[in-house]
């Protein structure tokens, strides 16, 4: 079989000539590429591929159609919004995902960017080369605070775990209960939950449900003086939005990892040019543990799908 990589996995080339070489010793063909989201290059990288291997760069229906011979993608990400799912379905390719290598990763950063936000970490920094003092900018701490999660699932799970660690209160929303949920959360309605919490986080899929789930009037809807992070996807929150909210005093800070596109993202984009609000370039799943375990597993999903016993299915 051809199996083609399409970006970096984030891990050593020693390191993933490791994991390709039991594939390469039973005679498949194994190439790796540097990232390129131009589909006619990777038409050209990937047209003789039976597997293909991406992270988190889009795939769309016409790569797919134009892969003749593709039978299976391997996803070395957790969400999967980035791949064409209709187009590999009408084609009968199977779909693997990376779940759970990055809930470590990302519940930490989200617990980081919360601490940030609270003690005024980037204001305070850039006084102190300013020779300046704290004077006004002193911070609050987490302990006591009402933190809501909107996403319960294990990364929102282990992001309420760890902030109930810290002494807060933490509500969660999810659609489905299931009665088997963690008793460190209080599941609430949305609405509940926007209006009691200090810090919202976000760590919900991208679905038509969610696309622009924190919008005017959910925003409205929160307490004034509160914090938000999104360390989900881009899409779930109206940047324009919750931008204005930020700008005009009624949300006190944001934590956003994730925007409506991969970085780099455009310099005039309204999140980075907002009141306190603290920006990262889509870093809270990348850790040198994630992306080790983020490789285990997806030649696992390789492996176990040439035996003929996918794991983390998709499609």
């Amino acid at each position: 079989m051809n199996i083609v990589l399409l970006e970096s996995l984030g891990i050593p080339d020693s390191l993933l000539n490791e994991y390709a070489k039991p594939f390469i010793d039973a005679g498949h063909s194994f190439k790796a590429f540097e990232k390129n989201t131009d589909a006619k290059v990777q038409i050209e990288e990937a047209q003789d591929a039976d597997v293909i291997m991406i992270a988190n760069m889009p795939l769309s229906r016409e790569v797919i159609s134009a892969c003749k011979s593709l039978k299976f993608i391997d996803v070395a990400f957790t969400g999967v919004d980035h791949v064409n799912l209709e187009a590999a379905e009408n084609k009968h390719i199977a779909v693997s995902n990376a779940a759970g290598y990055s809930t470590e990763a990302v519940a930490e950063l989200t617990l980081g960017l919360m601490l940030s936000l609270l003690r005024n970490v980037i204001k305070t920094d850039t006084r102190c080369r300013e020779g300046k003092t704290k004077d006004g900018l002193v911070g609050c701490e987490l302990r006591g605070k009402t933190v809501g999660i909107i996403g319960a699932g294990a990364i929102g799970t282990r992001t309420a775990e760890l902030c109930k660690a810290f002494g807060c209160r933490v509500l969660g929303y999810k659609r489905n209960i299931s009665g088997n949920e963690p008793d460190f959360m209080e599941f609430v309605s949305l609405e509940e939950l926007l209006s009691s919490s200090d810090l919202v986080s976000l760590h919900c899929p991208l679905n038509e449900d969610s696309r622009h789930l924190i919008n005017r009037d959910t925003i409205a809807k929160m307490k004034r003086g509160a914090f938000i992070i999104n360390a989900a996807r881009g899409p779930v929150v109206d940047s324009e939005a919750l931008a204005e909210a930020l700008n005009s005093g009624f949300l006190a800070g944001a934590g956003i990892d994730v925007f409506e596109n991969e970085p780099p993202i455009d310099t005039a984009h309204p999140l980075l040019n907002s009141k306190n609000t603290i920006v990262t370039p889509h870093i809270a799943f990348a850790s040198a543990e994630s992306m080790k375990l983020r490789a285990d597993i997806v030649f696992e999903n390789l492996k176990k799908w040439m035996e003929g016993d996918q794991i983390n299915k998709v499609l």
